[in-house]
């Protein structure tokens, strides 16, 4: 494994510095930083396309990668935890865990590496990692971070796939750290190229920085995929 500096630090480059000093700390997330990061709040907007966008969401559901739900404030958990995967790469979670209704949770699962090969993050969604996304980073005037995801590659045993657009979504995510109120402020939204929008939210949380090791097995995925 390559010397572990943080997969955000890595792929941000000299840009990582620009970040704000607590963006700094949330995404510094790593196996040599030590430490993890579990961040809590409410998402005071879950949101989600017309009702013919309910048949894609829906498959979602069964990799944790989206859901059909919407709702107003409601609870909900990230999990940041860096961890050495069977493959030997530096991998960081991002299982984000929402309580829609008492009776009913949701969750994204992703796993994310820093793919040399590809010079950039790859984000692994789902349960399986079936799904590697490309990220591309880049550091707002406020200090914080816009992510946005590019091309899609689906990954099940032989198979092997450029994932076509039309039946996915792209992902337009900003986070930053709101001095005023004290808390991260996150917005995400997922757009078809043909249907629109499917599926966004957005809310407020704080972090508490964690003792770092093994990342907890509920945050893992079932399976690690070696393509990238």
């Amino acid at each position: 494994m390559t010397a572990a500096t943080g997969v955000f630090r890595r792929a941000l480059g000299p840009d990582f510095d620009r970040l704000h000093p607590r963006m700094q700390e949330r995404f510094g997330v790593g196996v040599a930083a030590g430490y993890g990061c579990i961040g809590r709040g409410v998402m005071t907007e879950v949101r989600r396309g017309p009702w013919w966008t309910l048949p894609f969401l829906g498959i979602g559901t069964m990799r944790n990668i989206l859901f059909p739900d919407r709702g107003r404030d409601i609870p909900f958990q990230i999990d940041n935890h860096a961890y050495v995967d069977g493959l030997g790469r530096e991998t960081v979670t991002f299982v984000r865990t929402m309580q829609i209704r008492p009776a009913r949770r949701r969750r994204f699962d992703a796993t994310m590496i820093y793919s040399e090969d590809r010079g950039r993050i790859v984000d692994y969604l789902g349960t399986h990692q079936h799904l590697a996304v490309d990220l591309e980073l880049s550091v707002t005037d406020d200090g914080g971070l816009r992510l946005t995801s590019g091309e899609q590659r689906f990954y099940e045993g032989p198979v092997a796939f450029r994932f076509p657009m039309m039946f996915s979504g792209r992902a337009y995510l900003t986070e930053h750290y709101d001095d005023e109120r004290d808390c991260y402020v996150i917005d995400l939204e997922v757009r078809n190229d043909i249907l629109g929008f499917l599926f966004g939210y957005r809310g407020t949380f704080a972090c508490e920085f964690v003792p770092g090791g093994d990342a907890p097995a509920t945050t893992k995925p079932y399976r690690e995929e070696a393509r990238e």
